[in-house]
């Protein structure tokens, strides 16, 4: 039903993924954008803009995190630049805050991470490991060289959630907890602590729906078997050496030549790997995707990841739980 198992010419790949993100950028990312002006209003979005500019600042005021030498240090792992990095300070913040073990942030690069948002992230986190852009690259090539891996370095290239798997996995070992910078914390985390000391499966977290963007009968037959539901990887801890990067590669090429690309590609193929897998799930009730408005002016939860409408929550009240400014 599903597949020629033999490679595509890469003329083909080159003209299909090169023609769809032309039309992501001339036609899905305007059309994204009027389509939101007119659900939200101009207004509405101009107040989450200078929300936004507000918690950047704030992260200026974060104060630092002392590691306790006495005691083992956890890595954590988050991908970030430009656009995200005050939003992985106050994810890694809120985090220390809340437990009594010491932290590391491992932050690799996306491309975008100039010295004045590294400077920043190591004063507060001291101990923080910066993962360069020129290392991460030079790591692919020798371990995921694009001749034997063209559609997941393209996806990595074209598609920036892709790298959260390829640059932080590929070339490695061990186990790694993997964060989306857009979560804060506001309890002691027990799930991730238990989990850090000792990993033994992956681990995830519950969405609000199951949200793949491929056809469930072909990531089943693709998968060998069903898939989990609702899986989110806001919070996604894998074993770097246990990826076999060539039923990755295959998986992501049959997807796009099957049913295209799409936003929620890195997420569906999390989902494969996963399947049929004892996995440690973190407790919907106290690790919530997309928390609602009284949710997140008075949490209860341990944890919030802020996706879709309550983005605006996240800007406007979420982050100022940890800052008196």
């Amino acid at each position: 039903m599903i597949v020629n198992s033999q490679p595509s010419p890469l003329r083909r790949l080159a003209k299909s993924l090169h023609l769809g993100s032309l039309l992501y950028r001339v036609y899905h990312v305007p059309k994204g954008f009027i389509e939101t002006c007119q659900r939200r209003g101009a207004s509405n979005m101009a107040i989450d803009h200078w929300s936004r500019l507000q918690m950047e600042a704030a992260t200026c005021h974060l104060p630092t995190i002392e590691a306790d030498k006495a005691k083992e240090t956890f890595n954590i792992y988050f991908l970030t630049g430009q656009k995200f990095w005050y939003q992985t300070c106050f994810c890694a913040y809120s985090m220390a805050h809340n437990t009594n073990i010491n932290l590391r942030p491992v932050i690799y690069d996306d491309g975008t991470l100039k010295q004045k948002y590294v400077s920043q992230i190591q004063r507060i986190f001291p101990d923080a490991k910066i993962v360069p852009i020129a290392e991460i690259e030079e790591r692919l090539e020798q371990d995921l060289p694009a001749n034997r891996f063209p559609y997941l370095r393209e996806r990595r290239l074209n598609y920036p959630n892709m790298r959260k798997l390829t640059d932080i996995h590929a070339g490695s070992q061990g186990w790694k907890l993997v964060l989306d910078s857009d979560m804060l914390f506001f309890r002691m985390p027990t799930f991730l602590v238990d989990w850090l000391k000792n990993p033994q499966n992956p681990c995830y977290m519950i969405d609000t729906e199951t949200s793949y963007g491929y056809s469930d009968h072909l990531m089943a037959a693709l998968a060998k078997t069903y898939l989990p539901e609702r899986l989110n990887v806001g919070i996604c801890g894998l074993s770097s050496s246990e990826i076999d990067w060539e039923e990755l590669e295959f998986w992501c090429r049959t997807l796009i030549e099957q049913e295209g690309t799409h936003y929620y590609q890195e997420q569906a193929l999390v989902a494969m790997m996963l399947a049929n897998q004892p996995c440690a799930v973190a407790p919907s009730k106290d690790y919530i995707v997309m928390p609602d408005h009284n949710e997140v002016i008075q949490p209860k939860a341990v944890l919030h990841h802020y996706v879709s409408v309550s983005k605006s929550w996240y800007f406007r009240y979420g982050w100022k739980h940890f800052t008196t400014a």
